[in-house]
């Protein structure tokens, strides 16, 4: 199955990550990282809503109670639209040169992050890496921070849970996409195995599952599409995009049929944007699958496949 995305916004994002979908609001919200600002889009009226934050901003999650869970550079906070950004947890206080990267609300409700050594000046120019020291932490609804992982991955990125307790993640440096058995209540993760390697188009950065467990991992730094992978890590779909680097996706609109990508221009010369102006951008297909509702920060789904459903 191959098809092709269309340019919904036109967001010219440094990095566009984290994207996802609120059924409450009929609307997105995601980051652009280096770009420091939150973005909503509600994609059936066109209203588009920016907030900027107060440093890199890198993943983002709803919360039960209202407003979101937020990862900075550093810390985690808990944020209201138009409101301050409250700090809430720092899961490496010891280890200044990581940051975190991704981010995601958890089935049962708890905020899962992943760290890495900072690719970024503080001016957001490229930094250059020379050291594997990414892990996975998980922050209950307490503040609670429990490392899951050790510090050993390069640029962490996906996060996604089967409904039957596995759990997919990837390190884009290595170019490989893994997959653990899950205790989601504890975050206990064992049995790691590669699911893909080495794929030839790009490299793993953010993914989303659709409602039958396959994951569709955006390939990013010049890979230009978002490819489906079973759990035995068969390929099942290649989407198509106008833009090399897509980083985020995820299933939404009224019944989760569409994926939304976002994508990045990170790097990229003056020349090249010219060539390639939909760098950047938030794209929209139809026809790849149906999605599953996000999870909230502190409210874990009791049944997410009939839940979805409704």
């Amino acid at each position: 199955m191959k098809t092709s995305a269309c340019l919904l916004l036109d967001a010219k994002d440094i990095v566009g990550e984290s994207i996802i979908w609120s059924g409450e609001e009929n609307a997105l919200y995601w980051v652009d990282i280096v770009g420091r600002r939150i973005h909503r889009l509600e994609p059936a009226s066109g209203r588009h809503d920016i907030w900027p934050t107060p440093d890199f901003v890198t993943s983002i999650g709803m919360r039960a109670d209202g407003g979101f869970i937020v990862g900075l550079r550093r810390s985690v906070c808990l944020w209201q639209p138009g409101g301050a950004f409250e700090e809430f947890a720092v899961p490496e206080p010891d280890l200044p040169d990581n940051r975190l990267n991704e981010g995601r609300v958890a089935p049962d409700g708890a905020f899962w992050v992943s760290t890495m050594q900072s690719n970024l000046h503080p001016d957001g120019s490229l930094k250059n890496m020379d050291r594997n020291a990414g892990a996975i932490y998980r922050i209950d609804v307490g503040g609670h921070v429990a490392r899951l992982t050790p510090n050993e991955y390069g640029i962490t990125n996906t996060m996604a849970w089967t409904q039957d307790s596995r759990f997919f993640f990837a390190d884009t440096l290595a170019n490989e996409i893994y997959l653990f058995d899950c205790d989601v209540a504890t975050g206990r993760l064992t049995n790691r195995r590669t699911l893909a390697a080495g794929f030839s188009r790009g490299f793993p950065d953010g993914s989303c599952l659709d409602a039958e467990d396959r994951l569709w991992n955006c390939r990013v730094a010049g890979g230009a599409a978002v490819a489906g992978f079973d759990g035995q890590g068969g390929l099942v779909g290649l989407v198509e995009l106008p833009a090399g680097w897509p980083t985020s996706c995820t299933f939404g609109g009224p019944d989760l049929s569409t994926l939304y990508v976002t994508s990045a221009r990170f790097t990229m010369s003056a020349d090249h944007l010219e060539a390639h102006p939909l760098e950047g951008g938030l794209f929209a297909v139809e026809g790849v699958g149906r999605g599953l509702a996000e999870p909230k920060f502190g409210a874990p789904a009791q049944n997410p496949s009939v839940a979805e459903k409704a």
